[in-house]
């Protein structure tokens, strides 16, 4: 079964290959079970998928289960299978074979509360107990532990000074990095170093409707419309109803969302970065203006939303990096209240909801709706709360199979524009290869 494992990660790369600056990383969680680990690698990939590095996640119970359907009388011999040195030793010969870089990261939980808690909300209910007594699976998985804490070896900082990797003590309360390798690996130690299991809410609301909105026309920085002033209006009675501790609200430089933050009754921050995308010399434009004045350029951002940018303005990939900071401090913070814009909100929600780069453009966020997501065990609940305050339709569709027939006629004619307009992704062709190892590495 890990031979199979390893098999799989080696379709990712030639057999003997060099290690280059931007080769593969190989990251390998380490640590006993209901200690965070597929929590940790989820939110991980979550990051570097958004962030525009290409990841997938390996798991190596789910290889384990498809094999015990297969073996059922060698489950025992599987959970038993290698010692804690070999594993990392042969992990570590297959990367340096293959050319990846390994990073390890190891959580380390002493502390029975967090412990407990997440054999509760996760652990029980995982494809192993399935059918099966909640109580029964509860003293079950609580054999498997100490089954693992007999042979589970952590990693040493003297014996293992020469790896790469980031120790995680008690959820967050303290940190052990030793030889970061590259910009990636940094990357990753800053995002594990923000992240928190504290129970919160995240708030996300566009501002309310603008004058702008009210035209069809993108971009500028009007103010709120009558209809926009009742929204915020009641979003102010809404967050009030909700009882939030120590609630953060946070809103662009931009007059509508600063109109819209000024209801509210709260202290708010301005975040540069939060502004909207910059349309450039089609700001304040309507979308039937850029496709009379620009029609090239209206049938390009159709061909590819995410990574056209506009003349002397931005993408939503350039977006998705300005917002960057903005991801770390949400991470870093409890109940937040962000009071921003369409494609920021898109941004946003694409990193909270784990949804694609071909996806996030066209998510829908409509004007005077509150979304309220609340972080669960590997993802998010998400709550549309619509205020009752009518408002414009500023949501466009994908465009229709006709209309895409009539992009691709105009491709080649365009095909040096896309090229210096389309930039390729800052990380190239990295891809990061997440371990999940139940139990023992």
């Amino acid at each position: 079964m890990y031979n199979r494992f390893l098999w799989c990660l080696s379709c990712f790369s030639p057999a003997s290959v060099p290690q280059f600056t931007n080769s593969p990383t190989l990251i390998v969680m380490v640590g006993l079970p209901a200690r965070g680990k597929t929590y940790i690698s989820k939110k991980l990939t979550r990051y570097l998928n958004w962030i525009g590095v290409p990841t997938k996640v390996f798991n190596l119970g789910q290889y384990r289960r498809e094999a015990v359907q297969s073996y059922k009388m060698m489950l025992q011999v599987f959970d038993a299978t290698n010692t804690t040195q070999e594993r990392r030793v042969s992990i570590v010969s297959f990367a340096k074979e293959k050319g990846y870089k390994v990073f390890f990261v190891e959580s380390i939980c002493d502390d029975p509360e967090i412990i407990a808690q997440n054999i509760t909300d996760v652990k029980v209910s995982s494809p192993d107990y399935l059918n099966c007594d909640k109580d029964e699976a509860l003293a079950d998985f609580l054999k498997r532990i100490e089954c693992y804490k007999q042979t589970y070896v952590p990693l040493d900082d003297e014996k293992d000074r020469r790896l790469s990797y980031i120790k995680i003590f008690n959820v967050g309360s303290r940190y052990l990095v030793n030889c970061v390798q590259d910009h990636i690996q940094s990357r990753i130690v800053y995002y594990l170093m923000n992240i928190h299991v504290t129970p919160r809410s995240i708030f996300l609301s566009r501002h309310g409707e603008s004058n702008m909105n009210l035209l069809g026309r993108i971009g500028g920085d009007s103010g709120l419309s009558p209809r926009g002033h009742k929204y915020a209006t009641a979003l102010g009675t809404f967050i009030k109803s909700q009882r939030i501790k120590d609630l953060k609200v946070w809103t662009s430089h931009m007059k509508r969302t600063i109109q819209t933050a000024e209801h509210l009754g709260i202290p708010y921050e301005q975040w540069k970065a939060l502004n909207e995308i910059d349309a450039g010399v089609c700001e304040e434009y309507t979308y039937e203006e850029i496709q009379d004045n620009h029609p090239e350029e209206f049938a390009l951002r159709d061909q590819d939303k995410y990574r056209y940018r506009y003349p002397k303005g931005e993408s939503y990939e350039d977006l998705v990096h300005r917002l960057e900071p903005v991801i770390m401090e949400l991470e870093r913070q409890e109940n937040v209240l962000v009071v921003c814009h369409q494609a920021v909100m898109r941004c946003l929600l694409a990193y909270l909801l784990d949804k694609t780069a071909d996806e996030l453009p066209y998510l829908k966020c409509p004007l005077h709706t509150v979304l309220k997501l609340t972080p669960v065990a590997y993802g998010c609940k998400v709550e549309h709360v619509f205020l009752n305050v009518e408002a414009v339709n500023t949501h466009r569709e994908r465009p229709g199979v006709s209309f895409t027939k009539h992009v691709h006629l105009l491709q080649a004619q365009y095909k040096k524009k896309m090229f210096n307009r389309f930039r390729k992704s800052n990380t190239d062709s990295i891809c990061v290869i997440i371990v999940v190892e139940c139990g023992r590495i």
